[in-house]
């Protein structure tokens, strides 16, 4: 939220809404040519400056049959559904890893850019015919539907691992944003029920270019309640009318997919082992007035496995997807805090919940969210030193 404007990005950087921002799409992401210029179209239709965007040579792009493959291997599980989005990012991501995949930089070599497509489709078109009954895709199709983006493309296209170092080097801040969340990594989430790309904090190094020790804050953003998009275990998970009035009050529906989010209670074992494999220094709480007048407020401080207690969270996935969350309950408030500017104009109620939440999740909470306004924030400890 910018003023009274709502903007919902996807691809782009959250930075390039901010003038004298220089925002950058790192290597690490795929990229799907068409999505990106809808939403630069998008907003430079509603006034904002998108000439500064810089795109990695080394990014792996989405095609048409990425697309394809997606949606129709995820019918083909039935029952076993990932939750996936359909846009075509694990089948990319799965390319990348195979090393038949294609990079921005082969876009301006029609020669390289053919023969990586053909390498690709030989074993794709065997699947897509003979095993999901759809029709072949030709390489003539791909390779002109790429080919289309090119000009447009090249002037954005950068050595943006240089760039960063650079800018590191001139000693300005550098925000490396993340997409999804800790469970949802590749190594460290819900596994398989997660998206195909480092989602933690060690992935804003090999997914940018810099090295490790540029990183020297690492900001978790967590909610004042837990939320998900997509299969996969959920202990806190609400199923009834409380969970119908947090989703709507917290205007819970995915950015991308437009879908409900499946939402449920603080999840403090989960914050926990985020903090632990982010290594992460500062905690941003955001929508704590999603929770005004919710009169007692259960924060999940362990698990019950059959009868065993996990202070955190299970190693094993069928003890994690077996869980039942052991909750602690914590006194709400009903004062309006969306003016809150300090800490101390919360009311003790939301503090004392603030603080505990804090305690449980063994990082500091350094910014509190009380409204989706830019200006709707608590500032308890600066996040750039």
């Amino acid at each position: 939220m910018i003023g009274d404007e709502k903007y919902a990005l996807h691809l782009l950087p959250s930075g390039i809404l901010s003038p004298g921002v220089h925002p950058v799409i790192g290597n690490g992401v795929v990229v799907d040519p068409e999505v990106l210029f809808e939403e630069l179209d998008a907003l430079t239709a509603r006034g904002i400056d998108v000439s500064r965007l810089r795109v990695s040579a080394n990014a792996h792009i989405i095609t048409q049959y990425h697309r394809t493959l997606d949606k129709v291997t995820e019918r083909f599980l039935g029952k076993r559904q990932i939750g996936t989005t359909g846009r075509g990012i694990g089948p990319a991501y799965a390319d990348k890893i195979h090393r038949v995949g294609i990079r921005v930089q082969d876009l301006f070599d029609e020669n390289i850019l053919r023969q990586k497509v053909e390498g690709a489709l030989d074993q794709k078109n065997q699947l897509l015919v003979k095993i999901f009954n759809r029709r072949a895709i030709t390489v003539d199709e791909i390779v002109d539907d790429l080919l289309s983006y090119t000009e447009r493309l090249r002037p954005m296209v950068a050595d943006t691992g240089h760039l960063i170092a650079e800018a590191l080097d001139r000693r300005e801040v550098v925000v490396f944003e993340g997409g999804q969340a800790t469970m949802l990594d590749i190594d460290h989430g819900t596994y398989p029920f997660v998206t195909s790309s480092t989602a933690t904090a060690a992935g804003a190094a090999s997914g940018s270019g810099v090295g490790p020790s540029s990183l020297d804050r690492i900001v978790g953003i967590v909610k004042a309640y837990t939320t998900r998009v997509g299969a996969g275990p959920f202990p806190t998970e609400l199923f009834d009318e409380t969970g119908d009035w947090l989703r709507e009050t917290g205007a819970e529906f995915g950015t991308t997919t437009g879908r409900d989010r499946r939402v449920g209670w603080y999840d403090a074992p989960i914050t926990r082992y985020a903090t632990r494999i982010n290594g992460i220094t500062d905690l941003v709480l955001t929508k704590l007035d999603v929770l005004t007048g919710v009169e007692q407020i259960p924060v999940c401080v362990a698990y019950d496995v059959d009868g065993t207690r996990f202070d955190d969270v299970p190693v094993n996935q069928t003890d994690f997807h077996h869980a039942k969350p052991i909750y602690e309950y914590f006194p709400g408030w009903t004062e309006d805090i969306s003016t809150a500017r300090t800490f101390d104009d919360l009311p003790q109620n939301a503090k004392d919940y603030v603080l505990t939440l804090e305690k449980m999740s063994n990082t500091r909470i350094s910014v509190i969210g009380v409204g989706p306004a830019r200006d709707q924030v608590i500032v308890r400890h600066d996040l750039v030193d």
